[in-house]
Parts: structure tokens; sequence; C-alpha cells
């Protein structure tokens, strides 16, 4: 409950005249000794006029996000409900020039009751690839996965992931899981990132028959390019390609489609969604493409000029907020 000033300077006087000591006649009344100084050194600066501030030191937090910026982020969460707490913040920041923290936006978003439920996995540092890559096109990761189209039976995308930026490279929707698919989609890869052929990217797979073949074995032995098979049973090794597999199928398989075609407009815009805007924790909140492309470093400089900028203007505006308030007790 808050005391009014009279209340407030009726306390200071009774301590004042106290012969018991400021801290025994505190414990009796039951006031802390910092909120009775904090009223005294008021009354000292101001008289009686400066008890009747009733701004919490709270209120006075230098770096305390206005309220309209908290309205904004509120209302860039609801435009964008697909994006987490971390995503929102870097999105918000980038779009308006005014950085926020993740636990920030968590917080609101907590207090308004708009989290979801976290989509992670926990992998111990024993379930990583070991030989982790140093840079775009080192190794690249390949698997297949399946679809049912109504109608039409099973389908097979085959997909070709950059493993040092998680980029898809390629994909291409099957009708088989043969060799020559296997074939086909590491050749378009390698023409569409025009690779030397002394640089040309070790390939990882898994143990699959279309992977053991013959046909894949000499394609890639003309190619110069070097085949990696994971241990059998640990899917861990493709742990990127799994993953992407996962989370690419938990926004496809949310509808049902009833031809290749429709299957594959579908596909189409979730990579392009996956390579372009979605971000990860592990790239430094950068997309695929950002780093696939050499555009991380700029994208980042850029992330830090905004939050010193946003940081700078807090400050300041703390600075007029404590010297107006000043002012208004003169």
């Amino acid at each position: 409950m808050r005391m009014t000033a009279a209340e407030k300077m009726e306390i200071i006087k009774m301590v004042e005249q106290s012969p018991i000591g400021v801290k025994a006649t505190l414990e009796q009344i039951g006031i802390h000794r910092s909120t009775f100084y904090a009223w005294y050194d008021r009354y000292v600066k101001f008289g009686e006029t400066g008890l009747e501030i009733t701004t919490s030191k709270q209120h006075c937090v230098w770096n305390k996000i206005p309220y309209e910026i908290e309205s904004q982020i509120i209302d860039f969460a609801l435009e964008n409900p697909e994006l987490s707490a971390r995503e929102l913040a870097i999105r918000y920041a980038e779009s308006s020039e005014y950085f926020v923290s993740e636990s920030t936006v968590y917080r609101l978003l907590k207090k308004r009751g708009l989290l979801t439920a976290p989509n992670y996995v926990v992998l111990s540092a024993a379930d990583e690839f070991k030989d982790k890559t140093l840079r775009v096109n080192e190794m690249w990761q390949t698997d297949f996965t399946y679809f049912k189209i109504k109608g039409w039976g099973w389908y097979y995308l085959s997909t070709i992931l950059d493993d040092y930026s998680r980029y898809i490279v390629h994909w291409e929707l099957c009708s088989t899981m043969k060799a020559e698919d296997a074939v086909r989609t590491v050749d378009q890869a390698l023409q569409k990132a025009r690779i030397k052929v002394n640089a040309r990217p070790r390939l990882l797979s898994d143990n699959g028959s279309c992977y053991l073949s013959g046909e894949l074995k000499s394609y890639l032995s003309k190619r110069g390019v070097e085949h990696t098979r994971g241990k059998p049973m640990h899917p861990q090794t493709q742990g990127k390609i799994e993953r992407y597999h996962r989370t690419m199928k938990n926004r496809i398989l949310l509808e049902h489609y009833y031809s290749p075609e429709e299957l594959e407009r579908a596909l189409d815009e979730f990579i392009d969604f996956y390579n372009n805007n979605r971000l990860h924790e592990s790239l430094d909140n950068l997309a695929p493409a950002d780093v696939y492309f050499n555009r991380g470093a700029k994208i980042l400089k850029q992330r830090e000029e905004i939050k010193q900028k946003t940081i700078l203007q807090r400050r300041i505006n703390h600075l007029l907020q404590i010297q107006n308030q000043s002012l208004s007790f003169v």
C-alpha cells in the first residue's frame, strides 16, 4: 500500500524524535530501512514536496523498453505466428532498426499468453558429427524421405544439403528411390553450385541400396567426388539432413496433396523459406543462404550497429528522464 506524503512525513518525524534509534523504531513500525532512507534522501533534497514522488526505481531503469515499442513487438508477433521468440527479436530489430533481446520478447509473449511449445531436440555432444566442416561446399549430406499422395502412391524426396551452411543446394521429387535418382540429384547440385573439379565436396549418405550401388560409385569417381557413408544404425551422422526432414515434414504434412505437382509447389515454397528466411541458432541466427553466399558477416555487422545505436538512444532517454524529474522539483 502506497503512503501519502503526509504519512511519510509523520514517520520521518517519529524516527527523528525516537529515543530507541532508527533501526529499532523502523522495525517496530514495519518499515524497511532502505525505504525510509530513500524517503529521507528526497526529503533532504526537495523538502516535503519530494515525498510526493511515487515513481519507483523500476520505472527509471535506463534500458526499459517504451510501451509503444512493446505494443509494436506484440503486433509483430501476431503478424508472424510461425516465428519463435529468438527469431522475432532478430526480425523485429532488422525491420524497425530497434534492438530488443530474445529474453525481452519471450517475457512479453509469456505475459500475453502467446508462447507456443518449443520445437527443438536436445543432442548430446557425442551425437554430433565429430569432424565438423569449416567452409561452404566442403561436404554435402544427402538422403531420401517419402510422402504418400492420395491416388498416386508413394513419392520420394531426394535432397542435397550443404553441411556447413545447411543450405539446400538441390532437391527433386522422384517416383522411385533408385541409384539413377541419387545420381541425377548429385549431378544437378554440382551444376548449380559450379564447383571446380579440384574443390568438389565430399558426399555423406546413409547405407541405403541406392547409395551402395555401383552406378553411383562410378559417377562419383568420374566427377572427383569422395563418398562417405554413415555408421550403420546411427542416423546422428546425417543429423543435419535428418533434422531438416523433420522440420520440413512438420510443415508440409499439415496438408493433404492430391497430385505430385501440388506437393512440389508446397515443397518449393517451404524450401525457399528454409533457405532464405529461417534463422538457425547454430549459424549465429543467420539463414542458410546468408552463410552459403557469404553474406553473414555483413548482416551480423548491421545487427550489431542497430544494437549499439538502440542502447545509446535508451541511455540518452534515461538521462533526459532523470533531468526532467530533477527540474520538476526545483
